[in-house]
């Protein structure tokens, strides 16, 4: 239940930073506002760490290097989130990037790949998935009417 409740704060906080993010880049510039929200990010974080860390450090170089690319992607998803939401509405951008996640989320289940479990994708996932597509497809078009 705690997965659920947590994912859903996620996405209701990303859809907000996406469009907060976007309208700071209006004022400030896209990549002034890029690094004003990962520097205050990075500042939260050591917050974060020295109130609630638990971890080790040091275990960071026996970890695969591949997951030491998270923070460049942190630095994508921004730009290219307030890129979307400035050329599209909130909503269709949102909705375009959730399919999106959706889609890299079930090759990355259904391959395993990156240490996680294989997953099955019966047909039934992938008719979710093309309903979704259709969906935001369909939303898409009628908004441009």
């Amino acid at each position: 239940m705690l997965g659920v409740i947590f994912s859903i704060i996620a996405g209701a906080v990303m859809s907000l930073q996406g469009v907060i993010n976007t309208r700071l880049s209006e004022k400030i510039g896209l990549y002034e506002s890029n690094m004003f929200v990962q520097g205050t990010a990075f500042f939260f974080s050591l917050i974060a760490l020295y109130f609630f860390g638990k971890g080790n450090l040091n275990a960071l170089f026996e970890t695969n290097k591949l997951y030491w690319f998270g923070g460049l992607l942190g630095i994508i998803i921004t730009i290219t989130v307030m890129l979307a939401i400035g050329n599209l509405s909130p909503t269709v951008a949102i909705s375009i990037i959730l399919v999106s996640q959706l889609l890299v989320a079930a090759i990355i289940d259904s391959f395993g790949l990156m240490d996680t479990k294989k997953v099955t994708f019966e047909w039934t996932k992938y008719l979710g998935l093309f309903l979704m597509i259709t969906g935001v497809i369909l939303f898409k078009l009628n908004i441009n009417k």
